[in-house]
């Protein structure tokens, strides 16, 4: 087993590999890091920046297909999972790169930001169209989208696991993987496809002495507030268990998750603010 550790898209990756033939490292990380140029929000050079300054425009390959995900998993979410709550989310005070990130010492409150914003997408011409007045942060299924990627490349030569900044995509072998629960972890076997865990524990940050999250509910428009701290999912690959586990973190209580989450029968790990972990969708 090798390790290979970087940082880019904003977090670290971690490659895990079962093979002799290490060569693929180098590619998977160069990879990584050309797609950050594609699709960070926080590279005023990167195409998504690009699209989101001029509103439309024909963009390549990569962004029309992750731009395509987000707004498919936007229709199957119930509008849950959004990829136009990006000035919602810069309004609750993340308008820059997360390390950045620092108390303004402001004293206003976030106030709620439109979401739910028009994406209209044209296949054969790969020509995107944003609402005026929106824009669109692929975040956390960008990465998850990057480790479904990287997972096919290293595959090829062995069981492999990527880990982007938590978002896992895993195959060759059953991999044991440590999930936050409560105050401590459990460890969960993924053989085959994605883990992802969305949560207000961990990518948090302070304005006004406040501390504020990411997750916006787009119903509201600002950070979204539940007994829910984290909830981890497990899935066909990552980037699906990317957008589960933000839609159920948007469901509500923790008994709406569970519910929810056993009704779809995804297998679910949900901490809440009593300190309980709760298991479902046949995780036991």
């Amino acid at each position: 087993m090798t390790r290979h550790a970087f940082t880019a898209m904003g977090t670290e990756i971690e490659l895990l590999l079962e093979a002799e033939d290490l060569s693929l490292f180098a590619e998977v990380e160069a990879e990584f890091r050309r797609l950050e140029t594609i699709l960070s929000r926080f590279r005023s050079d990167s195409e998504l920046e690009q699209l989101n300054e001029a509103s439309e425009g024909c963009v390549g390959p990569e962004l029309l297909e992750v731009i395509e995900l987000a707004v498919e998993a936007r229709a199957w979410s119930g509008g849950r999972f959004d990829p136009t709550v990006c000035n919602a989310v810069v309004a609750a005070g993340y308008d820059r790169s997360f390390e950045l990130l620092h108390d303004t010492g402001s004293r206003a409150a976030p106030s709620p930001a439109r979401t739910s914003g028009a994406v209209k997408i044209d296949r054969t011409t790969g020509h995107v169209a944003v609402e005026p007045g929106y824009r669109i942060d692929l975040g956390g299924i960008a990465k998850g989208w990057a480790a479904d990627r990287a997972l096919a490349v290293l595959a090829t030569a062995g069981p492999a696991l990527v880990n982007a900044g938590g978002d896992v995509a895993a195959a060759g072998r059953v991999w044991p993987i440590a999930v936050r629960a409560g105050s401590g972890e459990i460890t969960l076997g993924l053989e085959h496809g994605g883990l992802a865990t969305s949560g207000r524990d961990r990518r948090t940050w302070v304005r006004s002495g406040e501390a504020r999250h990411h997750l916006i509910d787009p119903a509201t428009g600002l950070p979204a507030e539940s007994d829910v701290v984290t909830v981890t999912v497990a899935a066909g690959s990552a980037s699906e268990a990317e957008v589960l586990a933000k839609t159920l973190f948007l469901a509500g209580d923790s008994q709406r998750v569970l519910d929810e989450a056993e009704l779809a029968e995804i297998p679910t790990v949900l901490s809440n603010s009593a300190g309980e972990v709760l298991l479902a969708g046949g995780l036991r």
